[in-house]
């Protein structure tokens, strides 16, 4: 399992992608996972002021299993990073997306599994991010 890291300019305009972060599989509970440090390290190092979790939802808008688990990391990932907001955003369709758009680059096979997670993490905070402008407008 990975998470692809994006980030934006200060004035929030556009995204870029950052890295892709291992997600570690089976931490003891009472230790702060592998990922989440190495996010937090990202956080301080960008100083964001915000983190954009993609909430995988079914196409029907329904939140299935997948959503539970990330909204439970989502909760986990505040904890760690705190005072630093957590936010969700619907991320359907960003994997696949992001791996259109790779292909239509010509980003192929291996090259493409490397970098996918980050180009979807583009396309997450990017919608955030266009969908807060429209908002302020």
């Amino acid at each position: 399992m990975r998470i692809g890291v994006a980030a934006c300019d200060p004035d929030g305009i556009l995204a870029t992608p950052v890295r892709t972060v291992a997600r570690e599989t089976a931490p003891p509970p009472d230790k702060v996972p592998a990922d989440m440090v190495e996010i937090g390290c990202l956080v301080a190092e960008y100083e964001a002021v915000a983190v954009i979790v993609g909430l995988p939802v079914a196409l029907s808008g329904r939140p299935g299993q997948a959503a539970n688990e990330v909204t439970a990391y989502a909760h986990r990932l505040a904890e760690v990073i705190s005072p630093v907001e957590v936010r969700m955003s619907d991320e359907r369709m960003s994997t696949v997306v992001a791996t259109r758009r790779l292909a239509e680059r010509g980003v192929r096979g291996r090259r493409q599994r490397a970098v996918v997670d980050q180009a979807a993490a583009v396309e997450i905070l990017q919608g955030w991010l266009d969908n807060q402008r429209r908002r302020t407008r």
